[in-house]
């Protein structure tokens, strides 16, 4: 089967996989679709016996149709190696009741590792696929995660280079010592005077703004995305999906055919969008619960079919998701008006223009097939932290804490009693102090690696590489701009 791409906006066109990595965003201002969803090539039993790596050659393999197994198996190797602690890649820890599928075992501590470590290949196989020659300059938003995952990604890679906006202020301290320390002659860190809706407005109006790409073209560059806008983010995201399935068919938690629920914290609406993917090309899934923070955007969504970005930003404990326009959830939207390219472009103009759009009856029945909504406060987050820590010994990250509090609250109302994944997407070091401060019921003034410290005594879990690495490491991005001055930093950056 081979698979093209298509604009969520305009599906006149059809593009390969490799242009769509390339490009990151449709030049209408839509994301690259599959035109079709393929099924999964082996049965369940028999994908179980394979590793990681096996898996997710096995996936990728069926939407990126445009690669050959050489090259996209030369992805897959480099990708997943020695940079993850565990051999396991994502283990699944089984925790009251629950699995939780620790998605940080990478080299930046959080799951953002689990695409970006292949996105730069994938795009560099890309690259040479379309003969392109120019320099990619790849543009990234960030809420605190994807920054840091991004630019180790990237740091160093030939024939790229990166530039990460953050909104300064709006992530952990450990996040942004990640970020502001990183080392590479192709990379650029920039704090923004603004929230991560803010920076990522501004980097896809930088994507929209024709007279400044054909600027930098000119001058031998073309700008990409690392964000999970880019497909070539989204497909790495559905192994781990089919992976976890996978390791408790192995190990006898579920036959094969048995349903299972994926408990998601949601921000930007990329990682709970892989798991609606796993369940299209196979895997079987009951309900996808979309755990969303005091940012209750989609939580809201999800039962009035209205999405309003009208509100009041809060900065919450689990800062990834403080997140009011959730770009990925227009891939969503586009299947469910029955891929009516027009209707998708009329409703994200409306949310561009008034802030809100409105689903019809049929297209929430086809979301409420699957998707269930929920949110955690600050305060059940904290609680939710310290009960597990207390009755398990077991440390969750806020954000991990927001779908296992949203979960607590599912079981409680709905019964179900489905087997469910906690999908668990960041070390609880990277928020030290929010989690030190639940388990111990008061925050502390002490400075960020005091606390890491003594998290290590409580915990007994083993500080991450990637902590202990920016503990005394010199600050090399500095810069704070306006969100006006965005475009004006590129130009720096590049030198034009």
């Amino acid at each position: 089967m081979n698979i093209q791409y298509k604009s969520t906006r305009d599906d006149s066109k059809l593009f390969s996989a490799s242009y769509a990595i390339v490009k990151g965003l449709a030049e209408d201002g839509g994301l690259f679709m599959p035109d079709q969803f393929p099924s999964l090539e082996m049965n369940l039993d028999d994908l179980a016996k394979l590793d990681y790596k096996g898996i997710a050659y096995e996936v990728m393999k069926l939407f990126f149709t445009d690669f050959t197994e050489e090259e996209l198996k030369y992805c897959i190797e480099n990708a997943y190696d020695s940079k993850f602690d565990t051999p396991e890649i994502a283990p699944l820890a089984s925790i009251e009741g629950a699995y939780y599928l620790e998605l940080f075992h990478g080299s930046t501590i959080a799951f953002k590792d689990m695409a970006l470590s292949i996105l730069p290949y994938l795009m560099t196989v890309s690259a040479k696929k379309n003969n392109i020659n120019e320099e990619i300059v790849i543009l990234t938003a960030t809420s605190g995660d994807t920054g840091k995952a991004a630019l180790a990604g990237f740091a160093d890679v030939p024939g790229t280079r990166i530039c990460v906006f953050y909104p300064k202020g709006g992530v952990s301290v450990i996040q942004e010592k990640q970020m502001v320390t990183q080392v590479g002659k192709n990379v650029k860190v920039i704090g923004i005077k603004g929230n991560f809706d803010d920076a990522q407005t501004g980097v896809k109006n930088i994507f929209g703004d024709k007279e400044f790409n054909e600027l930098i073209n000119a001058k031998g560059f073309r700008f990409s995305s690392a964000n999970s806008i880019n497909i070539g983010r989204l497909i790495p995201q559905v192994v781990y999906y089919v992976y976890s399935y996978c390791t408790l068919l192995k190990s006898g938690k579920i036959e094969e055919g048995d349903p299972i629920n994926f408990v998601v914290p949601t921000g930007n609406f990329g990682n709970i969008l892989a798991g609606f993917f796993a369940q299209r090309i196979g895997i079987p899934v009951h309900k996808l619960v979309c755990a969303s923070n005091d940012n209750k955007v989609l939580f809201d969504f999800f039962n009035t079919a209205v999405y309003d970005r009208n509100r009041e930003f809060i900065l919450t404990s689990s800062p990834s998701m403080d997140i009011l326009i959730s770009s990925n959830l227009e891939r969503l939207i586009y299947l469910s008006c029955g891929q009516d390219a027009s209707k998708n472009a009329s409703l994200m103009n409306d949310l561009k223009t008034e802030g809100k759009y409105s689903l019809t009856e049929d297209m929430k029945k086809f979301i409420d097939q699957l998707f269930v909504g929920g949110y955690a406060s600050t305060e059940m987050v904290d609680d939710r932290i310290k009960e597990i820590y207390d009755e398990t010994g077991y440390v969750m990250d806020t954000h991990t804490a927001v779908a296992s509090a949203v979960y607590k609250k599912y079981i409680n109302d709905t019964k179900d009693d489905t087997t469910s994944v906690i999908v668990s997407t960041a070390s609880p070091y990277k928020f030290t102090r929010s989690v030190l401060g639940a388990i111990e019921g008061k925050k502390s003034e002490e400075e960020d690696f005091v606390l890491i410290d003594r998290l290590n005594a409580k915990s007994k879990m083993p500080i991450p590489k990637a902590v202990e690495e920016i503990r005394n490491a010199a600050v090399l991005h500095d810069t704070v701009c306006e969100i006006s001055e965005m475009k004006s930093e590129i130009g720096k950056f590049l030198g034009l």
